[in-house]
């Protein structure tokens, strides 16, 4: 082996290292707030996801389009990084049985205070013209909420973590000058914690608790096609299988009043296995890249995603007086995405990313405070900088706007006899700003 393969042979190890590293910490933190982003720190946060799996110019596409890789010369590799905050904060409202739940409104439910982290690594490799081979470490799915203590809501959701952590090898076949297909398989490492608290009624105790936490791992598949229409216009294509995350937990129970621990004990719901299948959703998109002049570019994507098959549930206990369960089934409705963006040469070096997107609502009405997130508008920008020819950066910026979220919650049973109570309310003006910055190389 010659010393150049052996140089390149380390690289390319130290490389797949950053990339788990950095996928590790992005979705080990947190996602973004619309559960499946589209924003893991790289160019597309600036085209607010225009031309999705069509762009092809970086080792991102092992994520966004395997087949995509066989537009890159060489080995490359690009860390991205993000940093986010969500306004994502209830008032509550008429409607609310304060007597019984008090009039904490809960402080910013997403991440910490509203912030948090995220990023991915990609690297592509070629190994020959025509084959290249991809992994990608990232985290794009998932959300952590986490409410006060005291809060009107606290018998429906008190905190809440749903995560992936997603390993992609990849490979990407160029099969004539106009045809390149790619496969990934996604491995997918899911974390789910949930807490809630349980309404003991006796005076004297406080609230008891109930938590569930689960990690395993769910595999599925992504498919990809890039067909260049001519030299200036490609046409990307994608399916993402549907990854099933079944999680397991005993029930932990604390701080419960005696005659509520009798009665769970008695009918075996204290130390019962509760089940929660997550369905990370199945999504086609259709992608376009054109370059119209030496200056401009123009980008679009639409997209589908099968939210009705989510499987998410809410955890606790409608009525301690008579408890029957401990969860409730929440349903979803399908989203559809549709994006538009362009690129601007502004000089050799510089080119300016901007894009915006809209994403349909997959909560029909009102929304659940286990996931106020719906209908979305997406506006973004950025720049990047070619550095040499084997190496640039790019910073880029992003408003998510989700507005207004209604929610009303009623129990059948008051919270001073021993239910949920009445939570009815908002979230205001909703809304996820993100900053992002990465940094590809060729070797």
């Amino acid at each position: 082996m010659t010393k150049w393969q052996v140089s390149m042979a380390e690289c390319c190890r130290t490389a797949a290292k950053v990339a788990v590293c950095a996928g590790a910490l992005a979705a080990g933190q947190a996602s973004a707030g619309g559960l499946l982003a589209y924003e893991v720190g790289t160019a597309d946060v600036g085209l607010a996801s225009a031309g999705y799996g069509a762009r092809a110019q970086d080792a991102s596409t092992v994520l966004t389009n395997p087949a995509g890789m066989t537009r890159l010369e060489g080995t490359q590799f690009l860390a991205a990084g993000q940093l986010l905050w969500g306004n994502t904060k209830f008032s509550a409202g008429s409607g609310t049985d304060f007597r019984g739940l008090g009039s904490d409104n809960g402080g910013y439910a997403v991440g910490s205070n509203g912030w948090f982290p995220g990023g991915g690594g990609f690297l592509s490799y070629s190994v020959s013209p025509d084959l290249k081979l991809g992994f990608a470490a990232t985290g794009n799915f998932g959300a952590p909420l986490s409410y006060d203590n005291d809060w009107v809501g606290r018998y429906y959701v008190q905190d809440t973590t749903l995560l992936g952590i997603s390993l992609l090898p990849s490979i990407a076949y160029k099969v004539n000058n106009q045809l390149s297909l790619g496969a990934s398989v996604n491995a997918m490492y899911g974390i789910y914690s949930t807490q809630v608290a349980i309404n003991n009624v006796a005076p004297g105790f406080g609230d008891g608790r109930l938590k569930i936490d689960d990690n395993t791992w769910g595999w599925g598949l992504n498919l990809g096609l890039l067909y260049e229409i001519d030299p200036g216009t490609r046409l990307g294509l994608t399916w993402n299988s549907q990854i099933d995350l079944d999680f397991k937990s005993s029930a932990k129970f604390s701080n419960l009043a005696p005659v509520l621990n009798t009665v769970l004990r008695n009918r075996g719901t204290l130390d019962a296995d509760i089940k929660v299948g997550i369905n990370v959703p199945q999504q086609a998109m259709a992608s376009i890249f054109t370059q119209v002049n030496d200056r401009w570019a123009l980008l679009g994507s639409v997209g589908w995603q099968q939210w009705s098959k989510f499987g998410q549930v809410q955890l606790g206990i409608e009525d301690t007086t008579n408890p029957v369960s401990v969860t409730q089934n929440l349903k979803f409705k399908d989203t559809w995405h549709v994006a538009l963006g362009a690129q601007h040469r502004i000089s050799e070096p510089w080119l300016l990313n901007f894009g915006v997107a809209y994403d349909s609502a997959m909560q029909s009405g009102d929304v659940s405070p286990l996931l106020p997130v719906n209908s979305a508008w997406r506006f973004g920008v950025g720049g990047e900088q070619q550095l040499s020819k084997s190496a640039s950066w790019g910073i880029a910026g992003e408003y998510l706007y989700g507005g207004t979220l209604d929610t009303k919650l009623h129990s059948a049973v008051p919270a001073g006899a021993g239910g949920r109570g009445d939570v009815v309310g908002s979230y205001d003006n909703t809304g996820v700003i993100y900053v992002a910055a990465y940094y590809n190389w060729k070797f």
